[in-house]
């Protein structure tokens, strides 16, 4: 142990001098502007000489009364023209701040500020103390020493001397992750899927660095730039609200919203509302550090169906519902309900091989519009990540921590703590071809079992360490994962998920409960018929009966109600056509879905499960052995339709201007308390900043 402390000091010993080096010999790419009297002025002088030229063009210029005792303070821009202006004055009158803009209009052009040797916007500060006192040249040379008592004695300077850059929306070139939802990775997604890239497009959500290798973010942005020059009509329509840039360092503040009105014309109520208000922020430190955080305050009312599947998946201790993938939701007025949400993430790549990320929110595998093997259909979840991407592999490890909110789990108002810990390693077989290979082993906290550190090992097959902790202690599933290019505009993916199998019962008995397995077949067509920007996408789903279900229902695929997987369990087979386009900055997208459901007839007569619901254990009330067909149980068509279009209205946030409409028929082989034949129409329109999923298609 001693020597691996001794090999860990060594190697900050390393790291630190090596960032000295670093640093020193960088300390010059970042270099002021230039008066004239200053261009003969050493380096280390300049920043002294650019406040003496500035404070002393202030003193002979200055025109008011000495009689005068306050302090102004200036924020004042140098341009890369080398043109100074002030931007904000904080002052006591009108008076002074009218005289400190006409003292700074006189300021001739000077040599602009650089920054690796090109010019550069650059912002400073100014305090201006009146009664003025002519400022004083004096050499500060880095070898003579400043006594503790001179410090104490005079003011610092480094707050006022902060520099400031021109913002070059450097969260292009970061490894933050680009917001998931399927109609923003469609403007970029043909270009994800060129023949011959050495890309994997089935981990999701994507970073802004493995994007821009193959299409050009920032440039889109530049290209929907309206020509706005007053502050107000650049961040509604262009820009972030707050963003800075400095040496090293880069964040944004965003308002975010989500706010809709609309009707479900099958309701008694007169209208369905939604009313989120957000922040959003996001940064980087250095080149290898990246954050983001959104924090969520939301209020609403959804169609009659939606409202009826929230209150359907409610926690225990008296909260009426959970909103699909958001969370749970307290109550709100009438039939409402109150939902806050919180995501972050924190990014560390510390070379071009390895990602990290510790994060709150959801992830997605798959190349489809549904993923059997990991979906972001459900609430938000604490995860540790690690991508490792070498020669035509990247292999992903997640371990993250999930809740059971099942009255039978719950102890003294605590909700049962489960974990899941899972590897993707994502093959590029050929420059058309690519293989994906998915396990996973979910359990839960017995005997204060904890995360278990038999599945920390990144690189080991978790079936085998779930037997030897316990044969029946967790649940493991394996897939498999493929996608072929036919050329350019045309591709093929599918998954095959296999939750149990038993080979005797593939011979022996026709249809076992327990050959439990789902599959998806689908494809993509980029710019059909020629038609730029539009995509043809067709996906069918095929999940038996049971799958995602287990015999500890702690253990089963779920994380709050909600499924890991297909968003409506088990049991069912779906047929999905999407078409999506955009154009500068409109768009628009349909969808039809063509489903059969067996659902659970939970009756008095009647209360088998058929395995739909995987929140049922799949060895209590199980019907039948054999002839386990999907649809079984309470047999349920569905058919929903769905057409949106809006507006981009602002690039730089994704805020959005739109309209829905979604017809919805629900039709059950019988009606009962829970399943019942509807048919829904429900129109909204909205103002929303698309940030993630939001699926109503239950």
């Amino acid at each position: 142990m001693k020597y691996h402390k001794l090999l860990s000091l060594c190697s900050c010993i390393f790291w630190f001098c090596f960032q000295s080096k670093v640093l020193s010999q960088n300390s010059f790419i970042e270099l002021p502007p230039k008066f004239s009297n200053c261009t003969q002025t050493p380096k280390e002088q300049l920043r002294n000489c650019f406040f003496y030229e500035v404070q002393n063009h202030v003193y002979q210029n200055f025109k008011i009364k000495d009689s005068i005792s306050t302090t102004i303070q200036v924020l004042f821009n140098v341009d890369k023209q080398g043109k100074i202006t002030t931007f904000y004055t904080d002052a006591a009158t009108k008076e002074l701040r009218e005289e400190v803009t006409r003292v700074f209009n006189l300021f001739p052009i000077i040599q602009p500020g650089t920054h690796a040797g090109k010019p550069t916007e650059q912002q400073f500060r100014l305090k201006i103390v009146l009664p003025l006192q002519k400022p004083q040249w004096e050499i500060i040379e880095e070898t003579r020493p400043i006594s503790n008592q001179q410090k104490l004695q005079n003011e610092l300077t480094e707050y006022e001397n902060l520099v400031y850059h021109d913002f070059q929306d450097p969260v292009f070139d970061s490894n933050l992750d680009v917001p998931f939802s399927h109609q923003n990775y469609a403007v970029f997604d043909p270009w994800m899927n060129l023949v011959g890239a050495n890309n994997h497009t089935a981990s999701k959500p994507y970073t802004y660095q493995e994007v821009q290798k193959y299409f050009d973010l920032n440039e889109r942005q530049q290209s929907l730039q309206k020509n706005k020059t007053g502050w107000w009509g650049k961040k509604w329509w262009n820009e972030n609200m707050v963003r800075i840039q400095g040496e090293g360092y880069w964040f944004t503040l965003d308002p975010v919203a989500d706010l809709r009105l609309g009707r479900d014309f099958s309701s008694d109520f007169n209208y369905t509302y939604q009313n989120t208000r957000a922040v959003r922020i996001q940064g980087g430190i250095g080149k290898q550090l990246h954050f983001y955080t959104t924090l969520y305050e939301s209020q609403g009312r959804f169609a009659d169906y939606y409202n009826f599947y929230a209150n359907s998946i409610r926690p225990s201790g008296g909260n009426p519902g959970i909103i699909p993938g958001i969370g749970i939701a307290k109550e709100f007025k009438t039939n409402g309900f109150d939902f806050p949400l919180a995501e972050a993430n924190i990014t560390y790549t510390p070379n071009s091989f390895i990602n990290l990320q510790l994060g709150y929110q959801r992830n997605f595998i798959g190349d489809g519009y549904r993923s059997l093997i990991l979906s972001d259909g459900t609430s938000p979840y604490p995860f540790f990540k690690i991508n490792t991407t070498f020669w035509k592999i990247k292999y992903t490890n997640l371990y993250t921590w999930m809740k059971d909110v099942r009255p039978e789990v719950t102890v003294e108002r605590t909700y049962a703590t489960k974990f899941m810990a899972a590897h993707y390693l994502s093959w590029n077989v050929t420059k058309r071809w690519n293989l994906g290979f998915f396990e996973s082993v979910v359990w839960g906290n017995d005997n204060n079992r904890g995360f278990d550190a038999s599945f920390w090992n990144p690189i080991i097959f978790y079936r085998a360490v779930e037997f030897t902790s316990s044969s029946r202690s967790g649940n493991a599933l394996l897939a498999l994962t493929s996608k072929y290019k036919w050329n350019n505009q045309l591709q093929f993916y599918g998954q095959f998920l296999l939750d149990e199998f038993a080979l005797g019962d593939v011979t022996g008995v026709k249809n076992s409960w327990r050959n439990k397995f789902a599959y998806q077949i689908g494809t993509k067509w980029f710019q059909p018929f020629g038609i730029e920007n539009l995509t043809i996408h067709a996906e069918y789903n095929h999940v038996r009966p049971y799958v995602y279900s287990h015999s500890n229902v702690l253990t089963n695929y779920g994380h709050s109600n909600q499924s890991l997987g297909h968003q409506w369990g088990g049991n069912t087979k779906e047929f999905v056509l999407i078409g999506r386009y955009f154009k500068d900055r409109w768009f628009a997208d349909a969808k039809l879905q063509f489903a059969v459901r067996g659902m659970d007839f939970d009756s008095d007569t009647d209360n088998f499960n058929y395995g739909a619901n995987i929140y049922k254990n799949y060895d209590e009330d199980r019907p039948f052995d054999a002839n386990v067909v999907v649809g079984q149980g309470n047999k349920t068509n569905v058919f929903i339709a769905e057409l949106q279009g809006g507006y981009l209205v602002n690039p730089a946030t994704n805020l959005k201007i739109f309209g829905h409409l979604l017809y919805r028929n629900f039709s059950p082989q019988t009606n009962t308390a829970t399943v019942f034949s509807s048919n829904t129409t429900w129109f909204s329109i909205g103002l929303r900043t698309d940030l993630f999923n939001l699926y109503l298609d239950y």
